[in-house]
């Protein structure tokens, strides 16, 4: 008894202490709590490795409403979502320096691309980290999570309509108050991602400020974190355009679209507020984008989203005190040791809104009630329904939407 009392409460620690710290990954990969195999990691006298890898499959059906089958073309299918292959390490004779590469295919454009990937400084005595390279920009809790590690299996379309998924440039993260608030600056240029499907502008400046009044950790299941932040984006070669998929990454038609217009830079404001109490999260995320585009009138776009998760089995969303991130479920019992894994229960409603002066991008609402099964901390299966709502070209379209999602990581 004392025996397993003690390797539970090191276990504890272990876990609480992967999430007090931060590496050149970041959000992308803090590594699994229980370790299956170890041929994948590597500690030599001149630099340590860890390889990681997922995998994300999607399913989707549609039911849509005559006037959604006029503005949008959607037909059930199965797509591979993602799929990479993760590197990350520290140098022993530079204990300061960790690194981090990743490499993925992009099912959109059927390309392999590197994704987050580039050195970090630990830099204690001024109370933070510095990032150099490709990575998250920072504004977003949601965005700057790994897309694996979310409780809905898309972002919102306001998300992925004004926010590029990485950037190239540098990245400071620092906290101050004894951790009780976690701050981000960075700069960012598109010298290196001109051609990547992701390049929204030809530089961009994002701060994220974050307030932790109550906990910040997992020694205590209560969590409170309000967030601020800004972004400055230079319009790319003097255009931008704003477009997402109705929270369906198979989807072969966009639902709300500014298309391209001339402009010169957006200014971008974010409220954020995220509640945690044991097995429940609470959270919110808004977003006001101004752009400076004099021949479209100045347009004000907006949008976010609200929503509640459970964790029926009893387990607490993990949270990075060092990153103010969200991480990945791990269940208490999996499947494979012969437990219910974490069952988690959401709901979600999103909003966005492209229809402003003379632009008519349109004006897209969904209620989302999804089951996420988490088997274990490798293996999650996502089963989402959805009502949306589009009003665009003059109609307002109603789809139903049937998603499944396969979620596997090493």
């Amino acid at each position: 008894m004392v025996a397993a009392y003690a390797a539970a409460a090191e276990e504890q620690d272990q876990t609480s202490e992967r999430y007090r710290t931060l590496d050149a990954a970041e959000a992308d990969d803090p590594g699994p709590r229980r370790k299956l195999v170890n041929w994948n990691e590597y500690e030599g006298p001149y630099f340590t490795m860890r390889l990681g890898g997922g995998l994300l499959y999607d399913y989707v059906a549609y039911s849509q409403d005559d006037d959604s089958k006029e503005q949008m073309t959607l037909r059930p299918t199965g797509q591979l979502r993602d799929f990479r292959v993760l590197l990350k390490g520290r140098f022993p004779t530079l204990p300061r320096l960790s690194y981090t590469l990743g490499y993925m295919y992009d099912a959109g454009i059927e390309e392999w691309r590197f994704r987050q990937t580039g050195l970090m400084l630990d830099a204690p005595e001024l109370g933070g980290n510095l990032f150099i390279g490709r990575t998250k920009e920072g504004f977003s809790t949601n965005k700057a999570m790994v897309g694996y590690h979310g409780w809905a299996n898309e972002r919102s379309a306001a998300n992925d309509a004004f926010l590029p998924i990485l950037a190239d440039g540098v990245k400071w993260t620092g906290w101050a108050a004894g951790g009780k608030f976690v701050y981000n600056l960075g700069w960012f240029k598109d010298t290196r991602s001109e051609n990547e499907s992701f390049n929204r502008n030809d530089n961009q400046f994002a701060a994220r400020g974050v307030w932790l009044p109550l906990g910040g950790g997992q020694e205590s299941p209560k969590l409170l974190h309000l967030a601020l932040e800004y972004r400055y984006g230079e319009a790319d070669d003097g255009t931008l355009r704003y477009r997402s998929k109705p929270e369906s990454f198979p989807a072969q038609s966009y639902a709300i679209d500014s298309g391209v217009f001339a402009a010169h830079h957006s200014n971008m404001y974010g409220v954020e507020t995220y509640y945690r109490d044991g097995p429940w999260t609470f959270g919110m995320e808004y977003f006001f984008n101004q752009v400076s585009a004099p021949a479209s009138g100045d347009p004000l776009f907006h949008g976010g989203e609200v929503f509640a998760a459970w964790l029926l089995t009893g387990e607490t969303r993990p949270y990075s005190a060092r990153g103010a991130l969200f991480q990945a479920v791990s269940p208490a019992r999996t499947v494979f040791e012969g437990g219910p894994g974490a069952w988690e229960f959401v709901l979600r409603y999103s909003y966005a809104d492209l229809n402003e002066e003379s632009i008519r991008g349109g004006r897209f609402r969904r209620i989302t009630p999804m089951v996420n099964w988490h088997l274990s901390d490798h293996v999650r299966l996502e089963l989402a329904y959805g009502y949306g709502v589009l009003d665009r070209f003059g109609l307002q379209g109603a789809t139903h939407f049937f998603q499944t999602r396969l979620q596997l990581q090493m």
